[in-house]
């Protein structure tokens, strides 16, 4: 179904090893052509490891080829985990394509050894 106000990005962060949202985990967004990758935004996940508005919408939302990139090693650190050097997983680079102006919905399940994600809704 097609959002009247066009497309639209948005992610969340579960952390999976917790049991909880992923409070104040880094996100970077990059569009990306071919080799060339450029940042379009960066924020932090809130208490409930969400943004707290979408990554894109409106006139910035443009179809084609994006990457996250969750900055999971760090938040694990902060939230008091014990990593080995180096971490297992560190960033978490999702890349992705969106071919249409609909709502996308990008969740990234994490804990030290293992993340999973889907299109969600």
């Amino acid at each position: 179904m097609a959002d009247n106000a066009g497309g639209k990005l948005t992610t969340h962060v579960l952390d999976t090893a917790s049991g909880r949202p992923a409070a104040g985990l880094k996100i970077a967004l990059y569009r990306v052509n071919g080799n060339s990758h450029r940042k379009v935004k960066e924020v932090l996940t809130n208490a409930d490891g969400r943004c707290d508005a979408p990554l894109l919408q409106g006139a910035d939302f443009k179809t084609g080829q994006y990457e996250l990139i969750f900055f999971a090693g760090d938040y694990l650190r902060a939230a008091g985990v014990e990593l080995p050097d180096p971490a297992f997983l560190d960033q978490v680079p999702i890349r992705f394509g969106m071919a249409e102006e609909v709502h996308y919905h990008v969740p990234l399940l994490v804990s030290p050894y293992g993340y999973s994600t889907y299109r969600g809704s």
